[in-house]
């Protein structure tokens, strides 16, 4: 194996002497701060960086490669990939001219950070808080994938907006369009009704979409329970009213824009002339970054109280709900995990979502989960 060492006086002098000689796909094996060749008598004590290094495209001459050897190669080069991504990330953030020294551990659990979808600087953060870049020995990777995945955990809030309200409770769904809110309504209202024994009715406000109108009243008649359109504050007002009764009233609301600030005001002075009414904000996990943040920012003038992440069953890079909370921190109440009505959904806990973000799980959901779950 061509194995060959560089030594510079700063890391950014060894890694261009690696890609010099062996261009800039060149893997990047182990990195190391020694002393310089000066006596122990020496006042000035100057330190080289030693880089092992290797040819990205060897195999070794004269190998004959069958099946399983190409396996284990092909296996050698992702991890050796993952130790140059890296050793690239610690060279940009400082942390290898301070000394640190990479742990095989937080290689990997940086890369199932990276991989989930949470952000570069947001991993780094997770690593830093979890211990991995300590410089007086390794962490065992069972720990430091725990005191990682604990970090994660306490940027997690969760809450359930229908366990502790002693009397009527007034949600509305709000979000963008295309999130899924009214079929999150119709879960909701299923599993509320048949599972959690609640006395449940139903409100369209959605004067946009006449099909979304017709989608909920088809739900509602499924489930037996009541539902209004309401297309003006005074069909709204009596829509409360014949429901003051029920335990819990669900609100369906147009979706529109989170750049049209106009429609938005206009939704917070209707809800606002009336009881007390909860907000959750709807937003889709396939949903760039930037759009995400800027709804959760522009929504944010109806004072949400929670969000509901859907579509969770069509992303692997479901980490994009852990850099939303890190930005505008929020509880989160639902997550929706498919189109099955009522059971792609479940009560957020921390440890259900941390089995969301890195095994994929819980996925689809059952109506039994919905009313475990926040026991958990």
């Amino acid at each position: 194996m061509q194995v060959r060492k560089y030594k510079a006086g700063s890391i950014n002098d060894a890694i261009n002497l690696v890609k010099q000689e062996l261009g800039p796909d060149a893997l990047i094996l182990s990195t190391r701060k020694m002393r310089s060749g000066k006596g122990p008598q020496s006042y000035k004590v100057k330190h080289l960086f030693e880089i092992t290094a290797m040819p990205a495209s060897y195999s070794g001459e004269g190998a004959v490669v069958d099946g399983r050897n190409h396996d284990f190669f092909g296996s050698l080069r992702s991890e050796l990939m993952s130790i140059k991504e890296m050793i690239f990330f610690l060279s940009r953030s400082g942390r290898l001219e301070q000394g640190f020294r990479l742990n095989p551990g937080a290689i990997e659990v940086y890369g199932r950070l990276i991989r989930s979808g949470i952000a570069e600087p947001y991993a780094q953060l997770f690593l830093e808080k979890g211990g991995a870049f300590k410089g007086d020995g390794e962490l065992p990777s069972k720990d430091l994938h725990e005191r990682v995945f604990k970090e994660v955990m306490k940027i997690i809030q969760v809450t359930d907006p229908f366990s502790h309200d002693s009397g009527q409770a007034i949600s509305a769904l709000i979000g963008p369009t295309g999130v899924g809110k009214t079929t999150t309504i119709a879960k909701l209202a299923a599993n509320l009704s048949l599972k959690g024994k609640k006395s449940v009715g139903l409100i369209s406000i959605d004067n946009y979409r006449i099909a979304a109108v017709d989608q909920l009243k088809t739900y509602a008649a499924i489930l037996g329970i009541p539902c209004f359109a309401a297309l003006s504050s005074s069909e709204l007002e009596f829509a409360l009213e014949r429901m003051k009764k029920r335990d819990i009233i669900l609100m369906d609301t147009a979706g529109y824009s989170h750049y049209d600030l106009e429609r938005i005001e206009g939704f917070r002075e209707l809800i606002g002339s009336y009881r007390p009414v909860r907000t959750h904000l709807v937003l889709s996990a396939v949903t760039n970054e930037f759009e995400m943040e800027r709804a959760a920012k522009n929504f944010g003038r109806i004072d949400f109280s929670s969000y509901i992440f859907t579509k969770t069953d069509e992303t692997q890079a479901r980490g994009v709900i852990i850099n939303q909370l890190l930005k505008l921190s929020m509880p989160i109440s639902f997550v929706t995990t498919g189109q099955r009505v009522p059971e792609d959904i479940f009560k957020a806990t921390k440890t259900g979502i941390l089995g969301l973000l890195f095994k994929g799980e819980p996925q689809n959901g059952s109506g039994k989960r919905f009313k475990e779950d926040g026991q958990k």
